[in-house]
C-alpha cells in the first residue's frame, strides 16, 4: 500500500513527554549532539511502543508485528503479517490516528488478501450516516462502517475531524 498520510494534531495522544518530534527539534540545536542523538532515539522507540501496546489493546493480533517511529519526519513504518486484510487496515489506522503522526508506511503483509477498502478523513459536521449516505447512497449503512472501524472507533457518535476511517467495499 506504500505510504498513507495522516493529519498530524488529530488522534490518541501515546507520547505525553517523551515526545520524539520535540527530541528530532532539539538535535539540530543542542549543544551535545550525541546526547540529543540519544533522546532522540530513546523517544523514537518509545513512541514505536506505545504504537505498538495501542494495537495490542485494540485487540489486533499480527504475526511478527514491528513498529519504527521517526520523530524527524513523524512518520511511522509497520511491518509484520495480519491474518485478512481487514487487520492489516486497522493496524494502519491505529498507527495514523496517534496525534503527532503524519505518515505510515506500510510493510505489512495479508496471509488472506481481499479487496482493500477506501479511506475517508472526517471533516467537522461529518457524521457515519452522513458518510454512508455519500459513500453507499444509503445513510442508514453507518453502522457497516461502525463496525469496519471497531474497536478504535466506541460509538457511532465519537468520531472527529482529522479522523482517517475505513470504508469497506
Amino acid at each position: 500500500m506504500g505510504l498513507m498520510s495522516f493529519i498530524k494534531e488529530a488522534g490518541e495522544k501515546l507520547f505525553g513527554k517523551d515526545d520524539p518530534e520535540k527530541a528530532a527539534a532539539e538535535v539540530a540545536t543542542a549543544p551535545d549532539p550525541a546526547a540529543a542523538q540519544a533522546r532522540l532515539a530513546a523517544a523514537n522507540e518509545n513512541a514505536a511502543r506505545a504504537i505498538e501496546k495501542y494495537i495490542d489493546t485494540q485487540g489486533l493480533k499480527v504475526d511478527g508485528l514491528q513498529v519504527a517511529f521517526d520523530g524527524t519526519t513523524c512518520q511511522a513504518t509497520v511491518s509484520g503479517c495480519a491474518p485478512d486484510q481487514a487487520t492489516k487496515e486497522k493496524v494502519l489506522l491505529c498507527c495514523g490516528n496517534v496525534a503527532g503522526v503524519t505518515g505510515v508506511n506500510d510493510l505489512l503483509t495479508v496471509a488472506e488478501p481481499a479487496d482493500e477498502s477506501r479511506w475517508h478523513t472526517v471533516v467537522r459536521g461529518d457524521t457515519l450516516s452522513g458518510i454512508a449516505k455519500a459513500m453507499y447512497g444509503n445513510a442508514n449503512a453507518y453502522m457497516k462502517i461502525f463496525e469496519a472501524n471497531k474497536p478504535m472507533l466506541g460509538h457511532p457518535d465519537k468520531i472527529y475531524p482529522g479522523q482517517v476511517l475505513r470504508i469497506p467495499a
